[in-house]
């Protein structure tokens, strides 16, 4: 096998091999790794060199304080309060695919389709952080606007393969977005900055169910059109 097949076939089993986890062992991060995660992630290209993103991560008592923390704002103001604007609804493929993605969550862990009390508890685990050791606040410079957005995008995606590289699952999560007000102000971070999502990571609990199944991806055929 050459070098360059071997690198496409490691991208891969990244890419395919990674899942979103949604329960985590509560052991923590070694901070070296946490760095050494980062430390590849951000060679993520961006519009201009500009590398609009900027990480506050959590790791230990921190973690716990903030949970608690974001979990009783979300009790007491469950309105949301998103810096980047949530879709009114969806349509078409994209609702059929959130649906399914949906369907097998619910499936996996017995929840039947008219149970919305256990639907909304399984919901808030969002906030609960789905009792991850860490997480990732990821923000950009509201003056980048929609391209500074786009670029973090690409940030949280090459994280994302970064942790899987190095053993450690992940959550990417627009629900945090929904408290930007109170993240920002949690953390100091400045007005100017728009908090795009977080990223909950850790340790996989690999005996939970929830952790057990996959979703599809769309065919190339799907998603491609060459001309």
């Amino acid at each position: 096998m050459t070098a360059h097949n071997a690198d496409i076939d490691a991208l891969r089993r990244l890419i395919f091999g990674r899942a979103t986890c949604r329960a985590y062992l509560r052991e923590r991060v070694p901070e070296d790794v946490i760095r050494s995660i980062v430390e590849v992630a951000r060679g993520t290209a961006s519009w201009c060199n500009t590398q609009p993103w900027d990480l506050v991560i959590t790791s230990g008592e921190n973690t716990e304080e903030f949970r608690n923390a974001l979990m009783e704002q979300v009790r007491q103001h469950p309105a949301p309060d998103a810096d980047f604007p949530f879709p009114d609804e969806y349509r078409g493929v994209y609702l059929d695919r959130r649906r399914q993605a949906g369907f097998q969550l619910y499936e996996a862990l017995g929840i039947g389709r008219g149970d919305k009390e256990r639907r909304d508890s399984q919901s808030f685990e969002n906030f609960r952080l789905f009792g991850a050791p860490h997480v990732a606040i990821v923000t950009v410079p509201e003056e980048l606007g929609t391209y500074g957005a786009v670029d973090a995008g690409g940030f949280v995606s090459a994280f994302l393969l970064s942790a899987q590289a190095h053993g450690v699952a992940t959550t990417p999560q627009a629900a945090l977005a929904t408290q930007s007000s109170f993240i920002r102000n949690y953390f100091a971070i400045p007005e100017g900055r728009k908090l795009v999502c977080g990223i909950s990571f850790g340790y996989a609990d690999r005996t939970h169910p929830v952790n057990g199944y996959r979703t599809e991806r769309a065919r190339v055929d799907d998603i491609l059109r060459l001309v």
